[in-house]
């Protein structure tokens, strides 16, 4: 009975030994896996970046353009206001 009580307690560590094993070859794939998806975040940050930019320029194009009509709405208020000329001839 001792004999079986050594073997199951070598059974038992090499059990625990396999499983820890399994465990932490199973971490290398997850450690390929984690870099393929920070690579895909990477891009997606850079394209979200530039897409920023993208929208904060169109925004200040808009901005001056409106700037722009703000300046000639007063000029045509006095064009509309100004009494109407007579043709000659």
């Amino acid at each position: 009975m001792f004999l079986t009580k050594k073997k199951l307690t070598m059974a038992r560590t090499l059990g625990v030994a396999i499983v820890a094993a399994v465990g932490l070859g199973g971490c290398a794939t997850y450690k390929e896996e984690f870099a393929t998806i920070n690579s895909r975040l990477d891009q997606l940050d850079s394209k979200v970046q530039s897409a920023a930019q993208s929208a904060e320029s169109a925004n200040q194009s808009a901005q001056q353009a409106n700037q722009r009509l703000d300046q000639m709405e007063g000029r045509i208020q006095q064009l509309e206001a100004a009494p109407s000329r007579k043709p000659r001839g």
